[in-house]
Order: C-alpha cells, then structure tokens, then sequence
C-alpha cells in the first residue's frame, strides 16, 4: 500500500524530525511504501494531495493543523484515496470529533488500524469544508485577528473583546427549499462536525455522516445573554439556550440583509465575500481513517473528559526534552 505524508513543518510545536520518522517507522514495518513530502506556502496541501493521487497513492497522511488537513481533504473529495489525521496544531476540530487523538502516539494507532469512515464534506459556494462555516460575530472576530501584526491567545481575546463591544447584529434572510425566514443575527453557523475546535461545541448533536448541515442560528439577545453562550460553548450545552435555533438542511441559501460585503470563515478561515452564500452537504464523499462512529456525546461528561485528556497530552509534552522543537 502506498502512503503519502503531507507535512506542514511550521504547524505546532512538536518536534516534526521525530513525528515523521515515528510514523515512517511504523507504516514501513507493515510493508507500506511510504512518501514525505512538506508545504511550504499555502494552498500546497492541496497540490500535494493531487500529486498523491496521480501517482497512485492510497493514503494521505496530513501532519499539521486544521488548514493543512482541509487543503489535503479538499483534493480528496470524491476519489478514493482516504485521508489519515496526524494533528499538529491548535483546533484540531476534524480530528476531535472524529475521536483521533491528538497526541501522536494514539492518532499513529488509529492510522495503523486502517479503518476507514465514510464522511460528509461541505461546500460554501462551492468551497470544501469539513466542521464549521460561520457568519457574523465569530467571522468578524477571526478577521480582525488574521489582519494583527501578532498573534497569539491575549491577541485573539484582545481582538473579541473589541469585536463585542462594538458588534451589531445583523439581519439575515434563509431560505432552505421549504422554509424562508429572515432573523436578526449575532451568528450564523452551518455545522458538518460539532466543534469548531479546541473542544468548543457550537452543534453538540451534529453527526459527520448524516447528509444533512445542522444551521445554529444564535439569535441577538443582550451582550449578558449572549456572554452566558460562552460557557455554554464549552460545556456541550450551548443548544439548550433559549437564543438558539437549530435547522437541519442538507443544502440551505443565506443573504445578509444589512451589507453586501460580509466576513465569514470557513473552518476558522476568515475571508470577505459578496452575495448570497449556498451551503450543501455531500453525504459521505470522503475516506477518513478515523474509529467506526460518532460517540454519543454527553453535555457536561464529554468536554470534561476531553479537558482532562487534553491536559494530559499538554504536560506530556512539555516534560519530553526537544517537544518544543521546529523542523
């Protein structure tokens, strides 16, 4: 079996000399044929990818973060070739909901298992993504950090405080083929996976291989309100809020009312776009190598679990000599 490996070499802060050679280490003991290669700008996840295929390639290995995962997931929409996780960055929100560790060790495991999952991509105007599009408040937020000379955690808070101070919602219209509505909005989300990352559930109950989007409406509110959805985004149980609303749509149009030019992201990337937005679901047109379901997500017990989990790869990491080095 042929393996391709897609490495991002600036991803993260694990040493990528000694993660390669981990997983070179246990594909070739198997008998797999295997091939690195490495990005060096955007967009080349995808190239690469398309170089995997052409050249016969069975399995994709993407080693970084969420954008090199969705550029090498993106070229293998729709073909055969099947997509393995070894995450590298900070979200990692396909990788969580699609319960492959995030420490190397376990998503090396998962690889080797080799069962593949069947899975739902999306599209934004005929754009892929995996977990999340969003328009209005979190749009804003990640386009105003894209445009700081820093960056980091303080910055990103520093970046939505001032977004939410100043945030207005805006007036959207809907309209899904059955339903039309037009809502006053401080968020639009169309969720394939359940989180946007980092254990972050914006649709706790969305299923990655149902056929359908799960669009979260949040509703206004008040700035108090609406602060109690940060909690609440974090403990699984940000649906039971009397803001939100929830549609199910397998493919769903959405216009804003108020501006022509608007931010949204996709996947966490921020970008402007003019225009009505279409998003559709294409139902399990995507190889993953990932465990065989969903788990059955429990508010509270999940991202709880998943804290502890994370914490513990955290001081992991740091003890071992060389973790916080580049390759």
């Amino acid at each position: 079996m042929v393996v391709w490996v897609v490495v991002n070499p600036i991803s993260g802060t694990l040493n990528k000399a000694e993660v390669i050679g981990r997983l070179k280490a246990s594909l070739e003991s198997t008998g797999h044929s295997v091939n690195i290669v490495h990005t060096k700008k955007k967009g080349d996840g995808v190239e690469l990818a398309k170089d995997a295929i052409r050249h016969g390639s069975d399995i994709v290995v993407a080693v970084g973060g969420d954008g090199t995962v969705n550029e090498v997931g993106a070229a293998l929409c729709d073909t055969d070739v099947a997509l393995a996780i070894l995450p590298c960055g900070s979200g990692n929100g396909l990788a969580r909901h699609l319960n492959i560790p995030v420490d190397v060790d376990g998503a090396i495991k998962i690889i080797m298992d080799g069962n593949i999952r069947k899975i739902d991509y999306c599209t934004m105007n005929g754009r892929k993504f995996f977990c999340t599009f969003g328009i209005g408040f979190d749009a804003k937020v990640s386009l105003t950090f894209s445009k700081q000379d820093h960056r980091g955690l303080a910055m990103y808070v520093k970046s939505a405080i001032r977004e939410y101070i100043n945030y207005a919602p805006s007036h959207y219209k809907i309209a899904t083929g059955e339903l039309e509505l037009e809502e006053e909005a401080f968020i639009i989300a169309g969720c394939n996976a359940s989180q946007y990352g980092n254990n972050a559930y914006i649709a706790p109950k969305a299923h990655i291989d149902d056929g359908f989007l799960d669009l979260i409406i949040v509703h206004k509110g008040t700035p108090i309100t609406r602060a109690f959805m940060g909690v609440e985004l974090f403990t699984g149980t940000i649906d039971q809020n009397t803001l939100i609303q929830t549609i199910r749509v397998e493919e769903v149009t959405v216009e804003c009312l108020s501006s022509n030019r608007v931010a949204v992201h996709i996947d966490g990337e921020p970008l402007e776009i003019s225009g009505p937005i279409k998003l559709k679901c294409h139902h399990q047109k995507l190889n993953v190598l990932a465990p065989g379901k969903d788990d059955n997500f429990k508010p509270f017990i999940t991202p709880m679990n998943n804290f502890v989990k994370d914490t513990g790869i955290a001081i992991k990491n740091l003890l071992k000599p060389g973790s916080h080095s580049e390759y």
